[in-house]
């Protein structure tokens, strides 16, 4: 049997309430699409978990976990599905980095989002990488309340 926190798959279909959530608050706050908005939402949720872009999001607590992250995420930063809905999301990111990275969130609560973002993270091996032009926004329940934020790129080039 599977839950709603097992790794996106056709049997939890690829955990449409959250892919939609994550679609709603990308388009609402940027005016863009991620994925084909004439589709039906398993079908975008599908998509997304299988796009050749990185997608990733963290809950609203203190300090967030990831609670997301499409296929092409979890290579990149080496992870299986369930050390990543375990994993603060500040440790993506080196502690020198924490900074930057905290900057960063604070300025996606305040606006909503920014476009065009780059930073460096790491991957669980301690693989260096530098992500270019992401999206980072903020995440909306079905209320429009406060959910979390989000990020998707798909520039990034390994510096070791």
């Amino acid at each position: 049997m599977t839950s709603v926190w097992d790794e996106p798959n056709e049997q939890n279909h690829y955990l449409e309430p959250h892919a939609g959530r994550l679609l709603y608050s990308f388009t609402r706050w940027t005016g863009r699409t991620l994925i084909e908005d004439d589709l039906p939402m398993a079908e975008k949720a599908r998509r997304l978990f299988y796009a050749p872009f990185v997608v990733l999001s963290h809950d609203a607590t203190p300090d967030p976990i990831f609670n997301y992250a499409n296929k092409a995420g979890l290579t990149l930063f080496e992870l299986n599905w369930e050390e990543l809905i375990k994993l603060p999301s500040r440790c993506s990111a080196e502690p020198t980095h924490q900074a930057e990275r905290e900057r960063l969130l604070a300025a996606v609560a305040r606006q909503g989002y920014i476009d065009d973002y780059r930073g460096i993270r790491v991957a669980k091996s301690g693989r260096k990488f530098l992500i270019e032009q992401a999206t980072v926004w903020n995440l909306l329940d079905e209320k429009g309340a406060p959910y979390g934020q989000a990020a998707m790129f798909s520039h990034w080039r390994f510096l070791e």
